[in-house]
């Protein structure tokens, strides 16, 4: 192109002869005459059709490449395996040429479908109240000074673009409610309808088009916030953009630097506070003023949030006979009277509740253990083995569920087990506790203690004044001194003697 240039020059411009430009160039008069006269400024090449050894098998191929793409990532088959299944089928050419020829193929079917680049897209107008868009991320915060992974669900109001981001540690359905619940506190209402991507905990079932298999829990939900739930086409992001760019803006305006908080509850709280803050500051986009000023205005045509969802999710279980169920790995105690029975566990993002004959059993703070190289935990409540130790009071000395009495109870077993019978003693103390205020007999206990008489008959005693609002110490009387003695009386063991004398006397034997 550059010798084109420099030939067009010297004759247009400096006028110079064919003979005198064949010389200085040293190509040929006629060469010369062809460049000039088909006044083209890029030369063209034709390139040769040359037979490639793929040609016989490029039908097989494209075949092979459209299935491929009808299948999930994880199923498709890599250019290697076609290039070793195309030479089992007699291609000895190389691989190069393959991948050269899927690349091709790609291209061409991505420019078909106008998946390639920025692509063609309508731009969206919502009314105040009309929709929100949810989705999750994973980011990182330092909780308790470990680096911890999170799952983020983000929502976004589709008019104002009010924001919510809430963290917690699983993706599950109640992590999912509970992210429901607190965003619709925060917005102030709910939308009349959710815009979501096809995720496992809404969708057991993707069918054809917008036809989906909602889960039977996700459903419940929406019945009860009484919203529509809409779902995007797979692999179709740009249909809920806002929140995807919330999802990528977040990332620089709330995850970076790493927070550092000392627990899950603390970095919610923050995150809350964050979120409204930015609503202040960030320019709405389309129309005038903040993404606060424009959700004022939007928060009154929401519905009202009522009463919040009950978002558990339900399990049957079996306690064992050490009273205990397992969960996750974990293992939680349950009154002895359900042992060897079928009981439900409803389980929350931050509780575990055991539900049996229609009635909540117990209630105990849910662990959450991702790393699996580490043993699961034990949670005991030591009052739910307190029908057991009735039968078996022996148990208290190494009972794992004892191990975490009050201090209290634990100074008055070790004097109380040094006795004879100390064990069932203790058992029937601890047992008042079915029957009367706990605090009462801790500090009937206490009472006991101090005064150096920790016996279960004074500890009745003591708790019976406390319950009855007598005073536990009895107050000091004090004579008058009217009643004192003027006149102190002598002892005189003589008439004994005489009594002794008397025949006719009765003595007592």
């Amino acid at each position: 192109m550059a010798l084109l240039s420099v030939i067009r020059r010297w004759h247009f411009r400096d006028q110079l002869s064919i003979r005198e430009i064949s010389r200085r160039t040293g190509l040929s008069r006629n060469t010369v005459r062809k460049y000039l006269r088909t006044d083209t400024v890029e030369p063209a090449f034709n390139v040769p059709e040359r037979p490639s050894k793929l040609d016989a098998f490029a039908d097989k191929l494209s075949a092979w490449l459209r299935a491929e793409a009808a299948k999930s990532r994880k199923q498709k088959r890599t250019v290697k395996q076609l290039h070793a299944d195309l030479v089992s089928l007699g291609y000895d050419g190389s691989y190069g040429r393959v991948a050269a020829f899927a690349r091709d193929w790609k291209a061409d079917r991505q420019r078909e479908q106008q998946t390639s680049g920025r692509g063609t897209f309508v731009p969206l107008v919502f009314e105040p109240g009309e929709a929100f868009q949810f989705d999750w991320s994973e980011d990182w915060a330092i909780i308790g000074g470990e680096r911890t992974k999170l799952q983020v669900a983000h929502f976004k109001l589709s008019y104002s673009r009010a924001f919510v981001v809430r963290a917690y540690l699983l993706q599950t359905h109640e992590m999912l409610f509970d992210a429901h619940n607190h965003a619709f506190r925060v917005l102030g209402g709910v939308p009349r309808r959710g815009i979501y991507d096809n995720m496992k905990t809404a969708v057991d079932k993707v069918g054809r088009g917008k036809d989906r298999q909602v889960n039977a829990r996700f459903s419940a939900l929406v019945s009860h916030y009484l919203f529509e739930a809409e779902f995007c086409n797979p692999a179709s992001g740009w249909e809920k953009g806002q929140v995807e760019k919330n999802v990528r803006d977040a990332r620089h305006r709330l995850w970076q630097p790493m927070p550092r908080v000392a627990s899950l509850e603390e970095l919610n709280d923050w995150l809350e506070n964050r979120c409204k803050d930015l609503w202040q500051t960030i320019p709405h986009g389309t129309q005038p003023g903040t993404i606060a000023d424009i959700w004022a205005e939007e928060v009154s045509k929401l519905m009202e949030v009522g009463r919040l969802f009950d978002g558990f999710v339900e399990f049957a279980k079996r306690v064992s006979p050490t009273c205990l169920v397992h969960f996750e790995r974990n293992r939680y105690s349950v009154p002895a009277s359900f042992a060897n029975r079928p009981a439900s566990l409803r389980v929350y993002p931050d509780r575990i509740v055991v539900v049996a004959e229609g009635l909540s059993v117990c209630e105990h703070q849910r662990i959450i253990n991702r790393s699996h190289d580490r043993p699961g935990r034990t949670v005991y409540d030591w009052r739910h083995y307190l029908a057991v130790i009735q039968r078996k009071p022996g148990a208290l000395r190494n009972g794992a569920p004892f191990a975490e009495l009050p201090e209290a109870f634990r100074s008055l077993q070790r004097y109380l087990l040094k006795k004879p019978g100390g064990d069932r003693e203790m058992a029937e103390i601890l047992a008042l506790v079915l029957h009367h205020d706990e605090q009462a007999v801790l500090t009937a206990v206490e009472t006991a203690l101090e005064a150096g008489v920790p016996t279960k008959t004074h500890v009745l005693n003591l708790l019976h004044r406390l319950t009855d609002g007598k005073p536990v110490t009895p107050p000091v009387i004090r004579a008058p001194q009217a009643l004192s003695l003027s006149q102190e009386p002598k002892a005189n063991v003589e008439r004994y003697d005489a009594l002794r004398k008397l025949k006719e006397a009765r003595h007592a034997s």
